[in-house]
């Protein structure tokens, strides 16, 4: 199972952190404030309060363990960089960072960032794209031309069975699973019924995906 660590627990840092505990992954949260590890303690596999910059702490908590960092600290932008290079020197696989503009994402792609990411930004990005459509209810890129969307079904496709809606050939996308009230259902089969009130979570290229949000 793959190992987390997350450093800096503001907002965003918290949530990412508390995401993975959820979905049964192993987290460790840094942070340098003790009121916010005292926070995040009961929420992940472990809370340490420790400054980010040093290396030797980073080295003694054995983050060159780690699948993954997460380096979520906030306005220090000087701190963000130089956890992002420690992380990176020590071996951690795949190094996430979060920035505040263009520039700081340029600082830490040079600095050795695998994947940066700008929360409000993106943020911004799943509410246009539910605004535009009434049955978009959540849109997640997991890859530059790739995502994941929850959508309702339209009254065209209720009582239907899933492979009646042919929806691979007519959108390009494929159902992963069917939300019906509080139940989900993983890997759907082709004969399963589509019923008004359904959410299916779907995958497909973003090309295909502003088709259904086209007709939607």
């Amino acid at each position: 199972m793959r190992q987390f660590v997350v450093i800096g627990c503001g907002r965003f840092g918290t949530s990412v952190a508390e995401t993975l505990y959820n979905l049964g992954y192993d987290v460790l949260a840094i942070d340098k404030s003790e009121e916010k590890v005292q926070e995040i303690s009961d929420k992940v596999t472990h809370a340490v309060q420790a400054d980010a910059i040093d290396e030797t702490t980073l080295k003694t908590l054995g983050i060159r363990n780690f699948d993954v960092a997460v380096v979520t600290i906030g306005s220090d932008m000087q701190a963000s960089i130089m956890a992002t290079l420690i992380a990176k020197e020590l071996g951690v696989k795949l190094v996430i960072a979060k920035a505040q503009n263009e520039l700081h994402a340029k600082v830490l792609e040079k600095t050795g960032a695998d994947r940066v990411v700008f929360p409000e930004r993106d943020m911004g990005s799943r509410v246009a794209h539910n605004l535009v459509s009434s049955n978009i209810l959540d849109y997640i890129e997991f890859a530059p031309d790739y995502s994941i969307v929850e959508v309702t079904v339209m009254e065209d496709w209720e009582n239907k069975a899933l492979k009646d809606l042919n929806l691979p050939t007519e959108y390009g996308i494929n159902v992963i699973a069917i939300k019906r009230d509080q139940e989900m259902n993983i890997s759907p089969y082709a004969d399963d019924l589509i019923k008004k009130g359904d959410v299916l979570i779907v995958i497909g290229a973003n090309k295909d995906l502003r088709k259904l949000e086209k007709n939607s």
